[in-house]
């Protein structure tokens, strides 16, 4: 298999990936309703970079991780379950409405860029997905790690860009009609909060 055949295929698995509805899909939809469009775009950014983060650890330490500590590997996928679990907790027990737009402060584009770092750095998901996936494309023969590596991580950010980015921006449009139905927008929180619950328990059990 050439290299370019390599990228290929990493690409279409990369797009499959993202394109599954989970965490990092909806906290950008979430900020997109919550907060508009400026919320929507910083966390976008935050996964992203997140997005970054991972084709790094990917390329240079999951190998060394797995083959010095595989532990090390589960205390990852452990931490980030428990994370997911506290933010379905949190969700499960919030009563959150969408209020009217009238513009986000910096602040507030600055906490999901924040937050969306952090939700996908700590995704189970993507630590299960470098894990099985970029051992099988990250080869000698196609020169050194970095060389790999770079490439690697634009193909995951734009399609995370383009993918989170277009949710984001058409989920902040519906912002005006859920303001006028609080009672949906409480229910659709806490539903959320039960999927975050859910994926940390499958993640748990999967350890297990």
């Amino acid at each position: 298999m050439s290299y370019a055949q390599n990228l290929w295929i990493y690409f279409i698995l990369v797009l499959g990936i993202i394109i599954v509805p989970g965490m990092d899909m909806f906290f950008v939809m979430a900020n997109g309703l919550a907060g508009g469009r400026a919320r929507a775009l910083a966390a976008t950014c935050g996964v992203v970079a997140g997005g970054v983060f991972h084709t790094l650890f990917g390329a240079f330490a999951l190998s060394a991780i797995v083959a010095a500590a595989p532990q090390l590997l589960t205390l990852v996928l452990v931490t980030s379950a428990v994370y997911m679990a506290w933010i379905g907790w949190t969700l499960l027990r919030s009563a959150i409405t969408v209020d009217s737009i009238d513009g986000s402060t910096a602040r507030d584009s600055r906490k999901a860029f924040h937050l969306g770092f952090m939700t996908c750095v700590l995704n189970p998901k993507a630590y299960l997905f470098t894990s099985a996936v970029y051992p099988q494309f990250i080869r000698p023969e196609f020169g050194p790690v970095w060389a790999q590596a770079v490439p690697m991580g634009l193909i995951t950010a734009l399609c995370q860009l383009v993918v989170y980015g277009s949710l984001g921006l058409a989920t902040s449009e519906g912002t005006a009609t859920l303001a006028r139905h609080k009672t949906l927008t409480i229910w659709v929180g806490r539903g959320a909060g039960l999927l975050f619950l859910a994926v940390a328990g499958l993640t748990l059990v999967r350890l297990v």
